[in-house]
């Protein structure tokens, strides 16, 4: 067999641990995690992209494969019919990709938005409304936005990030004498 990528199974919430296993057998491990905004302090800042499943490079003519299954913290490898399923190497870049520009945006302050400042919707059922900013909802995904409806009661509604931009101002207004 030649060095390929292939999925490994770890116990729940052992991936961590697992890791570390494959690691101190020197095996190649990709372990995908995106960073997330939780409202615990104490909660995990990274999170699993994959949750229970790890990327091993292994070639099995070198390391066996039940070597991998009795690790502690192994649930064994994905297989289908007995053999075990490879990644091509394009799914693997792919992934890593996505991962470091979802990393990358999670890091960013979301665009620089703060509480009371006044937004436009620009997708979906509100397209066009002005709101007024609340707060940011499960990590970077969602936003809760205040938009004046029903008597001019300010209404909260939660939207995909995506859905919102900040309002520019007008420049100043000047007149000539």
């Amino acid at each position: 067999m030649a060095l390929a990528w292939y999925v490994l199974r770890s116990k729940p919430n052992k991936e961590d641990f697992f890791c570390g296993q494959l690691l101190a057998h020197r095996v190649e491990t990709f372990f995908p995690r995106i960073q997330v905004r939780t409202v615990n302090p104490r909660a995990r800042k990274m999170r699993p992209y994959f949750p229970g499943y790890l990327f091993v490079h292994v070639d099995f003519d070198v390391i066996n494969s039940s070597t991998l299954h009795w690790l502690p913290g192994s649930g064994g490898l994905v297989s289908f019919d007995l053999i075990p399923a490879s990644v091509p190497d394009a799914m693997i870049n792919t992934i890593r990709r996505k991962v470091d520009e979802i990393n990358l945006t999670a890091a960013q302050p979301l665009l620089g938005i703060k509480h009371g400042d006044r937004i436009q919707i620009t997708d979906g059922p509100f397209a066009g409304q002005d709101a007024i900013f609340d707060m940011c909802r499960n990590g970077n995904e969602r936003v809760r936005v205040l938009i004046q409806y029903l008597h001019n009661r300010n209404m909260p509604i939660d939207l995909p990030v995506e859905q919102i931009k900040i309002k520019t101002m007008p420049a100043a207004y000047t007149r000539l004498a």
